[in-house]
């Protein structure tokens, strides 16, 4: 028992144990906005970022649980931290969104949480089985979450293409760790895994097929070119509470079994993986940014501008390889870490301004919809002209910063190849900047095509502001976040 350290996985046990009673306490619940269970859900989120706080600032090393099935590390808790957030900010924009279009029921909490533990089960993984466990704990509860509008026609098939997209990823993903398997001596410890890569006891050709296939698994859950096929269909077609669930917390997931397969698990092959990480890189910049150019349906322009966002962060996994040392390599994969958090923090204000505009008669989810925004109200103006200043990345807002961090990453190695790649990705951001001005333009300059009153308060107005405010000061103050962000990946690669 002691192997098994269950305090180690105490966040999770928690998460599991209230999403399993929030099911059951809702099922007397008659409140019509259905108030005890979102305030219980909040409550556990609260509760479970409490503990990961608790870890993040007294637990320095990593610490294996589960017999060697997970690893708990700064990395990690950091990253499951986030997710918290994430899923809560979610929540508390979802709340009237999903009440106006009879979601508002106790699966729509129930799953969000149970996403929420397959995303820590990732995170923390430590081994092939683990890894999987999660994954598809945390793929089953989005495709039910995608098709929980049952009587919409738009949103039954977002489901049902995310579903079978999704399948194929696992499958791939699944291969490629099977495969991995049986190159590396039978062993599905990640440890193992790099400890025989390290010492030459591999099949090299099994070996490289198999990464074929766990970064094609991977590609698809990043959502990156050529495997983002089906990212603007379910943005567009989920209800945009659900959107929000897809679009933000499991990018934290599928950044982190990035990290714990090819940089922890694989990093001696990195020669093999860092070459498709440029060229989906590459291609994700030119198609998402290209594509989100001629765009009308909001939604859909911010689903191009997500692969191509996530496109740039993987730019971060491209110079480690090239430089070969220890601190380079934790610098460039932290300014990735750091720019997957700016990025998810960008979308949560984004896509909840987008829920905050809507009605119960009316999806605002065209670029139109934002006609004269200021001048009906100019704080949301505001806010959504700092969220699309970050995803650009235009000073002073956090998104500046997190390019700066992965441009600097690439430059500093000094390889003629990396400079390059990252003058393509300035020339790609002035490219995608075109498309987050024309919101900004739209919004100040068009005249107005709606004059229904806007919601004056409200906790998802709250919560509006700060994340806008958030998204300004990280940018103004962005040492603490992108220090923190270096530190744990050093720590979680044992340097």
């Amino acid at each position: 028992m002691t192997a098994m350290n269950w305090s180690a996985i105490a966040p999770e046990i928690l998460l599991l144990a209230m999403a399993c009673l929030i099911a059951l306490v809702d099922l007397f619940v008659t409140h019509p906005k259905r108030l005890p269970t979102y305030l219980l859900s909040l409550a556990s989120l609260v509760a479970v970022g409490a503990l990961h706080v608790c870890a993040l600032m007294g637990e320095p090393a990593s610490t294996v649980a589960m017999q060697g099935m997970v690893s708990t590390d700064p990395m990690g808790h950091l990253l499951s931290l986030s997710a918290v957030i994430a899923v809560g900010v979610a929540l508390v924009y979802g709340q009237s969104y999903v009440a106006s279009r009879d979601l508002l029921k106790g699966e729509y909490f129930s799953l969000s949480l149970l996403a929420l533990l397959g995303i820590s089960i990732m995170v923390i993984s430590n081994n092939f089985l683990s890894v999987y466990l999660g994954l598809e704990l945390m793929s089953l509860s989005l495709y039910a979450l995608v098709a929980l509008r049952r009587d919409n026609a738009q949103a039954t098939e977002a489901g049902m293409k995310y579903f079978v997209l999704g399948a194929l990823a696992s499958g791939f993903l699944l291969y490629g760790l099977s495969l991995m398997y049986g190159a590396t001596g039978g062993s599905l410890d990640i440890p193992s895994v790099f400890t025989a890569i390290s010492e030459g006891e591999i099949d090299r050709q099994v070996l490289s097929l198999g990464l074929v296939f766990i970064v094609a698994g991977l590609g698809f859950k990043l959502g990156v070119a050529p495997f983002h096929m089906w990212v603007p269909d379910i943005y567009q077609g989920a209800p945009t509470a659900i959107t929000l669930m897809v679009a933000a917390a499991p990018k934290l997931a599928a950044f982190a079994i990035t990290v714990r397969l090819l940089v922890e698990g694989m990093s001696f092959a990195g020669s093999d993986w860092q070459q498709m990480m440029a060229v989906m890189a590459v291609a994700s910049l030119v198609l998402g940014n290209l594509a989100a150019i001629a765009q009308t349906n909001f939604k859909r322009m911010l689903a191009y501008s997500g692969i191509a966002q996530i496109g740039f962060m993987l730019l971060g996994f491209v110079p480690a390889v090239v430089v070969g040392d220890a601190a380079a390599a934790a610098n460039a994969y932290g300014s990735a870490l750091y720019y997957v958090l700016v990025y998810v923090l960008t979308t949560l204000g984004t896509f909840g301004l987008v829920m905050f505009l809507s009605r119960a008669d009316h999806e605002a989810e065209q670029i139109s919809d934002l006609a004269g925004l200021n001048k009906r109200s100019p704080l949301l103006a505001a806010a959504m002209l700092v969220f699309m200043f970050s995803l650009a990345g235009i000073p002073p807002t956090v998104g500046f910063v997190a390019k700066l961090a992965v441009l600097q990453a690439l430059i500093t190695t000094g390889s003629p190849l990396l400079i390059q790649l990252a003058i393509f990705a300035v020339v790609m951001s002035l490219v995608g900047a075109y498309y987050y001005l024309r919101v900004i333009k739209v919004m100040y300059f068009d005249e107005p095509t709606d004059s229904t009153p806007l919601p004056t308060g409200g906790a998802a107005r709250a919560v509006l502001s700060v994340n806008a405010l958030a998204v300004l000061l990280l940018g103004i103050l962005p040492a603490g976040l992108l220090a923190l962000s270096t530190d744990v990946v050093r720590q979680s690669l044992g340097g």
